[in-house]
């Protein structure tokens, strides 16, 4: 499974950037996930579907963030709105990772967010 993540870039504080995740051999949003790395810092999860098609958010991008799949073109997005700096990092999608009885965990290359005060 191929994973391919989009729509990274530079904004300021306080803007909105939106992140889509496609794949060719996937077209589903169950046990997809968003995660983050910053430089010096561990990935984290950042947000997830489960295989209920439930969305989860860290605490820290609870109302900000929201994942959805898109109906048309079957992509994963995060939409990101009221950046902050800290939310400066690479962001990449996830597919199983989140979810123990998928079996596998396949990841994209990342894409840059920076946000600039």
């Amino acid at each position: 499974v191929q994973l391919v993540e989009s729509g990274g870039g530079s904004v300021q504080a306080g803007g909105s950037l939106r992140l889509s995740c496609t794949s060719s051999d996937y077209k589903e949003k169950y046990c997809m996930g968003w995660f983050r790395q910053a430089p010096g810092k561990e990935r984290e999860l950042v947000a997830s579907i489960d295989n209920n098609g439930v969305p989860r958010y860290a605490d820290s991008v609870k109302g900000r963030f929201t994942m959805y799949q898109d109906s048309a073109t079957r992509a994963v997005n995060l939409q990101m709105n009221s950046l902050r700096p800290e939310d400066t990092a690479m962001y990449y999608c996830n597919l199983g990772g989140t979810c123990p009885k998928f079996g596998r965990s396949y990841w994209g290359r990342g894409t840059q967010v920076t946000v600039s005060a």
